[in-house]
């Protein structure tokens, strides 16, 4: 006898992109069926437990039918790098509020929110940051996922829906530059981070960076111990070859503040 999966289904926002397409498959253990939405076209992969649902997060009505029929939301979908601001607000602003409003009338209780470091991005290398130090978004982009982390808040004080937010660091394949040394979330800890935040109990609200373990982290996670999230991975080993790379100026984005070169980013005039 198969031994059932803690949800039946979980929704998936921003499928299409980098990191929904790492977690499409990983959340697959965690659910009878993970239903994908993006507003990029994409399919079910043949054999797998996936339904396929597009929606603009911008639209309130079709974000309220995608949300019905699921148990759990992690939600990826919005846009992922620094933008003009008109640009930010329909998808993540308005599709996040979106998204606890749905969540709000169809009686869910969990939401995993991909927030980001550059909530935090004004900060310096030198600082060692945890979930209660000051926030000091680098942008619009930043100011978004501030935002988000103030929504899952007062969802969750007002009307009981627990939230893990996710200050994601750099998650890729390999790190790509000397300050993702510091940043970068392999995608087997990405996995593992998720999990435990669908899975782990009486989360309330709690904000984690999502990072490696990396030897120069610039995080401290001491907050969100209850998780239970114990990375495997090291940055470590890319050492190397990032060393190798031309230094950032000490007078650049990169050197002066933990959100690098978001920091600098704009005006969109």
């Amino acid at each position: 006898m198969t031994a059932s999966k803690p949800f039946k289904r979980i929704l998936l926002t921003g499928a299409a992109g980098g990191l929904g397409q790492v977690l499409r498959q990983s959340l697959q253990a965690h659910a009878e069926v993970v239903r994908l939405s993006d507003i990029s076209a994409m399919a079910a992969a043949e054999g797998s437990h996936e339904e396929v649902r597009p929606c603009d997060l911008a639209d309130k009505a079709g974000v309220l039918a995608l949300v019905e029929g699921v148990d759990a939301i992690v939600h990826l979908g919005g846009v992922s790098v620094e933008r003009p601001f008109e640009e930010i607000l329909e998808a993540n602003i308005r599709g996040t509020f979106h998204i606890y409003e749905a969540a709000r009338i169809h009686g869910i209780r969990r939401v995993v929110f991909a927030s980001s470091n550059h909530v935090t991005g004004f900060h310096s290398p030198q600082d060692r940051l945890d979930a209660r130090s000051e926030r000091r978004p680098d942008g619009y982009y930043g100011l978004s996922k501030s935002y988000g982390e103030d929504l899952a808040t007062f969802y969750f004080h007002r009307y009981g829906i627990e939230t893990v937010s996710l200050r994601i660091g750099s998650s890729f394949p390999e790190p790509r530059n000397l300050r993702m040394l510091s940043t970068w979330l392999s995608y087997s800890d990405l996995g593992h981070l998720v999990e435990r935040a669908l899975l782990s109990a009486d989360v309330g609200h709690t904000v984690v960076y999502g990072v490696s373990a990396n030897r120069d982290t610039w995080w401290d996670n001491r907050y969100a111990a209850h998780l239970d999230f114990v990375p495997k991975d090291s940055s470590e080993r890319f050492r190397p070859q990032m060393e190798a790379q031309p230094k950032p100026a000490a007078d650049s984005p990169e050197a002066r503040y933990q959100g690098g070169a978001f920091t600098a980013a704009g005006p969109f005039e």
